[in-house]
């Protein structure tokens, strides 16, 4: 277990308070339209983030980080993902990763080394858990670890991985060993340099154009150490989905909030009516954030339900709870985008301009399709038939 446990709980006023700089938030937003026209990595933006340290801000202290509360991490992610969609979303995806390593893996010598590294050397780690054939049932393995007298290798044909020729390292998920079941899977950590990407397929995507989400094939090797003790099945109950679906909300909302704010100053500048009347599209406006707020009280109600100190599998209840949060906000945030669109009208519609939502309902596009949401429903459907629902005000 990391030393989260000596870090304060985190409190639901956190979410509002980003340690993000407003440099970076400046940079990333100056690149935004860029990255989403070229679908390039936002290179700009993840250097000055390598200069605040903002890689490591999940790493524990005790190996250099800044050892992060959850809520500050997705606090940050919100506030990237509102200046550029493609950048808030590849920093929660790293953050996911460093998570998993910071509550599975601390206290084993390889991988704390390998944090510390993350926060000197600011590292950007990526992550493959899809697989061909297999697609987004992480759970799941074809390929698997070959140990040898020296280390191990593995070879997977990764149907997505995002950023995988911008990333420093990358943890990969395979069977145990070459006679273990699809599920008896292991965590591995395959850092630049001892692993090839074979690219299979290109990357030009509606929206989160810039996240590279490509197919390779990904042959690598390493040594025995880098394979995390913990199965994976622990390290995704625990960690990964929880975490994942957080910050991946995070990012979300923040992406729906920025519409939302070019709809509110499109209303404000319209001359006001002598009679006192509203514009039209201000109801739609308070719709639309009464429907952004109830999405981040959702958001602040896991962080503050998520336990940092005793990693340990959640109920079935809580697993359906953690579906429940990734699938609802995909579409809130959606729709919310699509309102803050009718709103600004053909302003919105435009590629450009500051009343211009278009990537943002193209990037928001792509949110309920990351592990699609009618197979997340129908696994929560089945957890809830074993188990009563997380419902009631106590």
């Amino acid at each position: 277990m990391s030393d989260f446990s000596a870090m304060p709980t985190p409190l639901l006023a956190e979410i509002g308070a980003p340690a993000i700089s407003d440099q970076v938030l400046t940079i990333a937003r100056d690149a935004a339209a860029d990255v989403d026209l070229h679908g390039c990595f936002p290179a700009e933006t993840f250097l000055a983030l390598r200069e605040f340290g903002m890689l490591g801000a999940f790493v524990p202290r005790s190996c250099g980080g800044q050892g992060a509360s959850l809520a500050r991490v997705a606090a940050d992610c919100q506030a990237l993902g509102a200046a550029c969609s493609t950048s808030g979303m590849i920093l929660a995806m790293h953050h996911i990763q460093v998570a998993c390593l910071a509550r599975h893996a601390l206290g084993a010598p390889w991988q704390t080394a390998f944090l510390r590294r993350v926060a000197k050397d600011q590292l950007l780690i990526a992550s493959s858990t899809s697989e061909a054939d297999i697609g987004g049932a992480m759970r799941t393995s074809s390929c698997a670890i070959v140990r040898s007298r020296t280390g191990f290798g593995v070879s997977k044909r990764a149907s997505a991985i995002s950023y995988a020729t911008n990333a420093d390292a990358i943890l990969v998920t395979a069977r145990a060993h070459e006679e273990a079941a699809s599920g008896d899977q292991v965590l591995a950590v395959l850092e630049r340099g001892s692993y090839s990407l074979e690219q299979q397929s290109e990357w030009d995507a509606m929206g989160m154009r810039g996240t590279g989400t490509g197919a390779f094939i990904l042959t690598g090797k390493g040594s025995v150490e880098q394979i995390l003790a913990t199965p994976f099945a622990d390290i995704a109950g625990c960690t990964m989905v929880p975490v994942s679906h957080i910050l991946w909300s995070a990012v979300w909302t923040g992406i729906a909030g920025d519409a939302v704010a070019r709809a509110r100053a499109f209303l404000r500048k319209k001359p006001p009516a002598a009679d006192g009347t509203l514009p039209p599209g201000a109801l739609q406006l308070a719709e639309a954030v009464e429907r952004l707020q109830l999405a981040e009280a959702r958001i602040k109600n896991a962080i503050a339900s998520f336990d940092w100190q005793t990693p340990s599998a959640p109920s079935f209840a809580a697993a359906a709870a953690d579906n429940a949060l990734k699938t609802s906000i995909s579409e809130v945030c959606l729709s919310v985008v699509a309102q803050a669109m009718a709103v600004c009208g053909f302003a919105g519609y435009a590629r450009q301009g500051p009343f211009s939502v278009s990537r943002h309902l193209r990037d928001l596009h792509s949110a309920p399709l990351m592990i699609a949401n009618s197979r997340m429903r129908e696994s929560a459907a089945r957890l809830l038939l074993a188990q009563k629902p997380l419902l009631g005000l106590d």
